[in-house]
């Protein structure tokens, strides 16, 4: 009897269609490979061969980005910065999802990026005076000088830039100092018990011109030509030109809560702010007392209305300090950082996210675009500087911020900063300790840190080159890798006048998701006023993801075939099932199971393309289809 022409013969493989992880069961026939549980014999030939191929894992792109080049290039995957004026506070460094990201990084201690295309390394700073109790600061230019008044407990003390401090005669019996400001022409303070006014000529001398009940916190600003006294919960309107030891007058204000600290008072052009807390933490405003200029006071100056709150801070978010500059900006000095908004026509203000989280933010100046904030840098005492000149995303309230001035050796958070009169030189406090900017002296060593490097993709990559361009003229630089636990590996050291190469990134040795860079700069060894130039940098990278293959399989697919043991299978009509079954699978689109029984591979893919030649013709008594089925799996 002719094989094939037994209709009992079982079918060798199931018409229905198999799971993708379905395994061939063996049946006794030498197969030489199975395909989704379908068994076939291979047909190798010149025309259609047995084939492995790597395929396409890299996309050719076009061009469009506003970075011009880096899209393109053939073979590396490159990213590049040259510039950092727009702040810290990134993780990833993925200008592709926000432009804004092309000039940030994550964050930078001892150097100035506010010069658009290039960082440099900043002023040092040094103990500048040492008193016995905690300080007040303000910067005046007395006429001659621009110099500091600083406080010593109950001494007042004018420190000119050269450091020379001299002692201000005070009126009466000195007791502790507890806030102090000026006019420009005069200095006011409140102690203990009186309220001081005198003048920040050459030779100050000041008079007593309030009395206080006993004080032990109060806050004393000069607002809209008028002095604003804070003492508890109670504000007063006072005549900065009263004489003699007058009573306080009634009370402007009185917060509800016995308990309320008043923390800062300021200006701006529709209003006066007042800040304040409660000192369990769970309340903090800001209010703004409105003029009426329809009614004068006394003193002929508008009236000032009933304070009203304007913001409400978060519960657990403490004001410490608020301060509007130049009629705008709102900067909002919290128990968790600081916060930056709008003051608008009414004198409401807009306020954004905290900017800053790292430590708290203690009280503001100003000085040409630009604010500074007493907080702690790294673990010392410093400064947190915010460009106000542009906005990270427009018309938004995210600020550039990046911090600046550090004592280092402290371990606390700087208090008071301020200005020598009209220069830009600055100075803060650490409790009794004044900090001054050097005029002299550069930071010994600054760094930056670039945020994580992706390609914005999961996949893993290869590092393997950094170019820093830096003039190392008159400093030097080193250049770390910062892999995903913050572990840092030196990838170059580069002394002065050295010429800085392309940097194999020789660390981490594995393939990596994502990658940062940090770069310390090291001043002049023969001259502490001058450091390198550092102008950017550019990555190049490989991506590192599992080659897929795609593996072509020429299968014999005819109704009567025989393996090379000379058994028999199939019957009339079997090589279109079969053809059939492998053309529904492929449909579903799912993985399937493939195995080679030659090498003993076994693994998942799916089908890229399936392509039947049939070559026979049909006779009396065949239907001759039947041919080469390749078949083209793509790994997964």
């Amino acid at each position: 009897m002719p094989y094939g022409d037994d209709i009992t013969e079982g079918l060798v493989y199931s018409l229905s269609n198999p799971a993708g992880s379905t395994n061939y069961s063996a049946t006794g026939e030498a197969y030489d490979v199975a395909i989704a549980g379908l068994p076939f014999f291979l047909l190798n030939s010149d025309d259609s061969p047995y084939r492995r191929v790597t395929a396409q894992y890299r996309k050719q792109q076009i061009d469009q980005s506003r970075e011009p080049g880096e899209q393109t290039l053939t073979g590396w995957w490159v990213r590049s910065q040259s510039s950092f004026h727009l702040g810290a506070g990134i993780k990833f460094f993925e200008p592709v999802q926000e432009e804004s990201l092309r000039f940030q990084y994550t964050e930078s201690k001892g150097v100035d990026v506010w010069t658009r295309g290039q960082a440099t390394l900043l002023n040092d700073t040094a103990s500048f005076y040492s008193g016995s109790a905690a300080a007040q600061l303000i910067g005046v230019n007395d006429g001659t000088n621009d110099c500091i008044f600083v406080t010593d407990g109950t001494a007042l003390k004018k420190i000119t830039t050269g450091g020379t401090a001299t002692t201000i005669t005070q009126a009466g019996t000195a007791s502790t100092i507890y806030s102090l400001t000026t006019d420009g022409s005069n200095y006011y303070f409140i102690n203990g018990t009186k309220v001081h006014k005198g003048s920040v000529g050459a030779s100050p001398a000041d008079s007593e011109i309030y009395n206080t009940p006993s004080v032990t916190r109060a806050t004393i600003r000069f607002v809209k030509q008028r002095l604003i006294l804070a003492i508890g919960n109670v504000l007063y309107e006072l005549n900065a030109n009263a004489t003699g030891s007058a009573a306080l007058p009634t009370a402007l204000y009185t917060h509800p809560n016995a308990n309320w600290v008043w923390s800062s008072i300021a200006e701006g052009p529709q209003a006066i702010y007042v800040s304040g807390y409660a000192p369990n933490g769970t309340s903090s405003s800001v209010f703004k007392i409105t003029l009426d200029a329809a009614v004068p006071n006394s003193l002929g100056f508008p009236t000032l209305n009933t304070p009203t709150v304007i913001i409400d801070m978060p519960e657990g978010e403490r004001i410490n300090d608020f301060d509007v500059y130049l009629g705008a900006y709102a900067i909002l000095a919290t128990s968790l950082g600081f916060r930056a908004g709008i003051a608008d026509t009414t004198g409401d203000v807009q306020y954004g996210p905290l900017l800053f989280k790292d430590a708290p933010c203690n009280n503001i100046a100003f000085r040409d675009n630009f604010a500074y904030l007493s907080t702690k840098v790294d673990g010392a005492a410093g400064l947190v500087r915010i460009d106000l000149s542009t906005t990270v995303v427009t018309n938004s309230l995210l600020f550039p911020w990046a911090w600046d001035l550090v004592a280092s050796g402290t371990t606390v958070t700087a208090d008071q900063v301020a200005f020598f009169g009209n220069s830009d030189r600055a100075a803060f406090t650490t409790g009794n300790n004044t900090w001054a900017e050097s005029t002299t002296s550069l930071v010994a060593s600054g760094y930056l840190r670039t945020g994580y490097i992706r390609y914005n993709t999961l996949e893993a990559k290869i590092f393997k080159l950094m170019q820093a361009r830096v003039d190392t003229t008159n400093g030097g630089i080193n250049i770390d890798s910062i892999d995903y636990a913050d572990n840092s590996f030196r990838i170059g050291t580069f002394a002065q006048g050295a010429a800085v190469p392309e940097v194999n990134i020789s660390y981490p040795q594995q393939s990596q998701e994502y990658l940062g860079f940090q770069f310390t700069l090291t001043r002049s060894s023969t001259d502490a006023t001058k450091g390198p130039l550092f102008t950017g940098y550019q990555v190049k990278s490989l991506p590192a993801i599992p080659r897929q293959r795609l593996i072509q399989y020429p299968l014999s697919c005819y109704d009567h075939e025989s393996d090379h043991f000379g058994v028999e299978v199939g019957y009339e009509g079997s090589a279109y099932y079969r053809m059939s079954q492998l053309e529904s699978i492929e449909n579903v689109g799912d993985t399937i199971r493939v195995e080679d029984f030659r090498t003993g591979e076994s693994f998942l893919g799916l089908i890229e393309e399936l392509d039947f030649r049939n070559a026979t013709p049909s006779d009396k008594r065949f239907t001759g289809y039947g041919g080469t089925l390749l078949v083209t799996i793509r790994t997964v």
